[in-house]
């Protein structure tokens, strides 16, 4: 009896003192916040835990042990077999949810540009637009188009178009709002979704994306020497929620109808799609 209770409150220890392992590692990677005080609170409970233990197995190490120390002794053991369990429980669905929230973002992601994919880009435009007709609220799309793409790919080569189309991607997302939804629409088309923005302002948004993007002058690693470097231009189609314009489909033909305009009439431009009037 006494060898057995003197070895359950030693296991108890180690298994405490294990426990503190996985809270040490989730305490790493929380940022700062009242979650991360919390754990850090419960590491300091895992503390007290042990101190109190080793208290213990040094007021009966040198005593003859009766029932009672052995009953006190499994209760300690399985208080830290608990405590090692939740903890342990606590890191694994950490790195659980970390895990479905990187597949999540995948699933999401266009993996050349790193903004939003088309899927998720319909999805939320469905959701502005409903939003943005049941509280009458303004709304913008914004199409836009890298001017001559084509003859990037077939003249230089796809790596450079890659380059190309990834470096105006991530100047867009720069030059727009947090709330504002930047998504890869298709080849070298790049979506915006500005929610409670009208029209002045979503020019205003166009021609500050254009601006960005207009002195640009990219140097690929995949160019060849005799090529200084690549100068984009982009031509953006707007359109807005109002008149007959109420669903997705409406909006995104009379942003593709603006970007086409765009395109006709010279290039690295912004057009403003003109919405049918309301029908009474």
């Amino acid at each position: 009896m006494v060898i057995l209770t003197k070895a359950l409150v030693v296991a108890g220890i180690l298994l405490l003192c294990g426990g503190l392992l996985p809270v040490r590692r989730i305490v790493t990677q929380l940022p700062g916040g009242l979650i991360r005080r919390a754990w850090f609170v419960l590491a300091g409970i895992i503390l007290l835990f042990v101190v109190g233990y080793f208290l213990y197995a040094a007021a009966i190490w040198e005593i003859q042990t009766t029932l009672v120390h052995l009953v006190a002794a499994l209760v300690f053991f399985f208080g830290a077999c608990f405590v090692a369990l939740v903890t342990r429980l606590s890191m694994q669905t950490a790195l659980d949810v970390r895990r479905i929230a990187a597949l999540e973002q995948e699933t999401i992601t266009d993996s050349l540009t790193g903004i939003y994919n088309r899927r998720y880009f319909e999805r939320r435009l469905h959701q502005e637009i409903a939003r943005a007709m049941r509280y009458d609220l303004p709304l913008c799309l914004l199409l836009l188009d890298i001017d001559r793409f084509k003859a990037v790919n077939d003249d230089i080569g796809h790596p450079t178009g890659d380059f190309v189309l990834a470096s105006v991607s991530k100047l867009v997302l720069n030059s727009t709002r947090v709330s504002d939804v930047v998504a890869r629409y298709g080849g070298d088309e790049i979506a915006v979704i500005a929610a409670n923005t009208g029209s002045p302002d979503g020019l205003r948004l166009a021609e500050r994306i254009r601006l960005s993007i207009e002195p640009l002058n990219l140097e690929s690693p995949h160019l060849r020497s005799k090529i200084s470097g690549i100068r984009p231009t982009v031509s953006i189609g707007l359109a807005a929620i109002g008149g007959d314009v109420k669903n997705l489909e409406d909006l995104l033909g009379l942003a593709d109808k603006a970007l086409y305009q765009a395109k006709s009439d010279g290039r690295n431009r912004v057009i403003l799609g003109e919405a049918p009037p309301s029908t009474p």
